[in-house]
């Protein structure tokens, strides 16, 4: 990927999780309203505060990747948390730009993971 798309793709990515925890913070119960009733009765507390600490969660994304700040890590965990979105709130009309992101989250991370680490990874496999 070149260096002006994964910059785009970094920076768009960074206002669309800076955007949806400023979302989330102002009307925490209706974003969690969107969760399945099976997965809500799974969260480890009151929704309002899952949602709060989902939200301060998105917001650390955010500001990793528009910063520039371990993007691979924040993709990682961005990566990880769309997917669990999926499964818990399922894909319908508001959900289904999630997989565009999931792709664009799993895109960023493969194009920041550092070298070394995927160097380590693939001796492990080799062996």
């Amino acid at each position: 990927m070149s260096k002006k798309a994964l910059t785009i793709l970094r920076l768009s990515m960074a206002v669309t999780f800076i955007w949806i925890s400023i979302m989330i913070f102002q009307e925490p119960l209706f974003w969690g309203g969107f969760i399945q009733p099976w997965a809500a009765n799974l969260l480890p507390g009151p929704l309002e505060q899952v949602m709060i600490s989902t939200a301060i969660m998105e917001l650390i994304i955010g500001v990793a990747m528009l910063f520039n700040i371990y993007t691979w890590i924040a993709a990682l965990i961005a990566s990880l948390h769309l997917l669990v979105i999926l499964i818990t709130v399922g894909i319908d009309s508001i959900t289904v730009r999630d997989i565009g992101l999931l792709g664009a989250s799993v895109a960023l991370f493969l194009s920041t993971v550092p070298k070394h680490i995927t160097d380590k990874l693939c001796r492990k496999n080799k062996s």
